[in-house]
């Protein structure tokens, strides 16, 4: 069949009362569908104060449906344009047309083979390929109910009688399937949008640690925040277990860089470390081995990863503690104002010089203590508008004023974190990882 050249033809409108079908007047019938109320989400919408525009699609455009003024439901006249086959509605689908209405007779535009053809739908699902974001109508004759509900079933949001069809609902079954097409779409972004949300909860439960404290007297408390928008993780990791001799042993760590590759490392490096630690190793040795781990893993050789390493003793009175280039924890008791930790001897970054040595220090924390390590995230982020940064010292004030608030665990984080992003004016750039061991010897 030969394709005619695409043409666009907007009707004239015609002042002289409502759109027919050029033989048959409107005889009652079943009734359009009631308007739904209005979506939250319009899509495709048209701008304030303008007309609405149909497209329609059949084979004899001179000779078929002659509508010459619809109006919308204020008042304002439906723009009319036709195409005789799918190439030329192709064409004149633009985005400015916000309802198709396909005559189901048409041609199946030499596509498809069968009875799938001959009905029309294949017809129809072309349409709904051509025009995913559009309303869609289909126009038929009432001895075709049964395609026509199928039509609905394949994604026209409804259909229309030949015999029953005038102006007046034609124009409320135009506005309705717009307003169905647009609550469909924002049903789907939903739903959709549910699912990336399940989807990233998952991934976080896989990425981020769960602590391994059974048997243990110790509190445990974490918060953490990507720098990257949208990331699930940072090149920030932490981590927290307790081996079968009784001892708690806890890290937190930071590879330079904010991409998808350092925080794939991040996670690795703290794989690595809960498996070396359950095997029994620690300190200089535990160590060693991680950077050789990191060495082999990172993508490139200016990679380089801080971490802080400690193992609470059986009795929780005294630990052991490694830096490797990383900030000191923060140690708070009852009755006196947090404090660093002593931080003299510590090692390099991990990956940064080869055959390196990170001394272990043993540190005594008494009966009830909470002890914090965290990530240079949250000691970064500026303070107002200068360039000065909040810094070690300015954490150390910030934690003391919380706790003099009566705050501990996890609202002890979450208000500290909070203050940060305030002082910074904004989110942190940095990934933030902070995480609270507590002992409450009475």
């Amino acid at each position: 069949m030969s394709v005619p050249v695409p043409r666009q033809r907007d009707t004239p409108p015609v002042e002289s009362g409502p759109a027919v079908l050029s033989v048959t007047p409107a005889t009652p019938g079943p009734g359009p569908a009631p308007v739904p109320a209005t979506a939250s989400v319009p899509a495709p919408a048209p701008a304030p104060q303008t007309s609405l525009t149909l497209l329609v699609i059949e084979d004899d455009p001179a000779g078929g449906l002659t509508v010459p003024e619809i109006l919308d439901a204020d008042g304002h006249r439906i723009r009319l344009r036709s195409a005789r086959n799918l190439t030329e509605a192709a064409r004149l689908l633009t985005p400015d047309v916000h309802c198709v209405l396909l005559d189901l007779s048409l041609p199946g535009a030499g596509t498809g083979t069968g009875a799938d053809t001959e009905d029309g739908l294949a017809t129809l699902r072309q349409v709904l390929r051509l025009a995913p974001r559009h309303a869609v109508l289909v126009l038929t004759s009432e001895s075709d109910a049964e395609r026509a509900a199928e039509a609905v079933r394949v994604g026209a949001q409804d259909f229309l009688f030949r015999d029953e069809l005038d102006g007046r609902l034609l124009s409320r079954a135009i506005r309705y399937a717009v307003e169905r097409k647009r609550a469909d779409i924002a049903q789907y972004k939903l739903a959709e949008s549910k699912l990336r949300a399940q989807e990233n909860a998952r991934l976080e439960r896989g990425l981020l640690p769960t602590p391994l404290l059974e048997g243990s007297d110790l509190r445990f408390a974490a918060r953490y925040r990507p720098g990257r928008s949208r990331a699930l993780l940072g090149g920030d990791f932490y981590d927290t277990v307790r081996t079968p001799d009784g001892t708690v042993h806890a890290m937190i760590g930071d590879v330079c860089g904010h991409g998808p590759d350092e925080a794939a490392l991040g996670v690795e490096l703290r794989i690595a470390w809960r498996a070396l630690t359950l095997a029994g190793l620690c300190g200089d040795d535990l160590l060693s081995t991680l950077q050789e781990v990191l060495e082999v893993e990172r993508p490139c050789e200016e990679i380089f990863a801080t971490l802080c390493t400690v193992d609470i003793a059986p009795d929780g009175r005294r630990a052991g503690l490694c830096l490797a280039g990383h900030p000191a924890p923060l140690i708070s008791r009852p009755g006196q104002p947090a404090r660093l930790l002593p931080y003299e001897n510590s090692g390099p970054a991990l990956g940064l010089l080869p055959r390196a040595r990170w001394p272990r220090r043993q540190v005594e924390l008494g009966g009830t203590w909470s002890l914090m390590l965290y990530t240079d995230g949250l000691i970064e982020g500026h303070i107002g508008e200068g360039k000065e940064r909040l810094g070690q010292d300015g954490m150390v004030e910030m934690i003391n004023r919380h706790l003099d608030r009566g705050l501990t665990g996890e609202a002890l984080l979450e208000a500290s974190v909070t203050e940060a992003r305030r002082l910074n004016g904004g989110e942190l750039t940095d990934d933030v990882a902070v995480v609270l061991l507590s002992r409450n010897a009475g």
